[in-house]
């Protein structure tokens, strides 16, 4: 059976640490579309997988402007969570992801590496974009009353 987003890969041997940061400037905060699995094609929290010997602030840091060609300063941890996908009874992805907050520095948002778009997007128009679930449930919980 082939993954939904293309072929899953071979199975992990075990959890994969990533970050992401969540990065507001005004009233709206910077997402990218994805550009592969998992997530293809939703719009997510910019963020990676975190490298040997590097640390959380760094690698968060690093992934944004990886991906946005935005700089940003990395804060504290602002959201945990975990992604496991099954395919054919298999794992294909462990994740566990710590969100970080984003305090921008500089630069406007363009796709790069593994994002397929970028862009600050309005917390009241949230709705209207096909935001992945979990950075939505993040962004409502973060911003209450803000994030429709």
């Amino acid at each position: 059976m082939t993954h939904p987003d293309g072929p899953a890969p071979h199975s992990p041997v075990a959890p994969v640490l990533a970050v992401g940061a969540v990065v507001r400037r005004a009233d709206a905060v910077l997402l990218v579309k994805r550009g592969r699995p998992p997530s293809q094609g939703e719009w997510a929290i910019p963020g990676g997988r975190v490298q040997l010997g590097e640390p959380l602030a760094r690698a968060a840091e690093r992934e944004v402007r990886e991906e946005t060609g935005v700089v940003i300063e990395a804060g504290e941890v602002a959201y945990t969570f975990e992604h496991i996908e099954e395919h054919d009874g298999r794992i294909a992805y462990h994740y566990v992801v710590l969100d970080l907050f984003g305090l921008y520095v500089s630069g406007e948002p363009r796709a790069a590496d593994d994002a397929s778009d970028a862009a600050w997007v309005p917390l009241a128009e949230l709705a209207h974009w096909p935001i992945n679930r979990t950075t939505r449930d993040c962004l409502a919980r973060l911003y209450p009353g803000e994030v429709v």
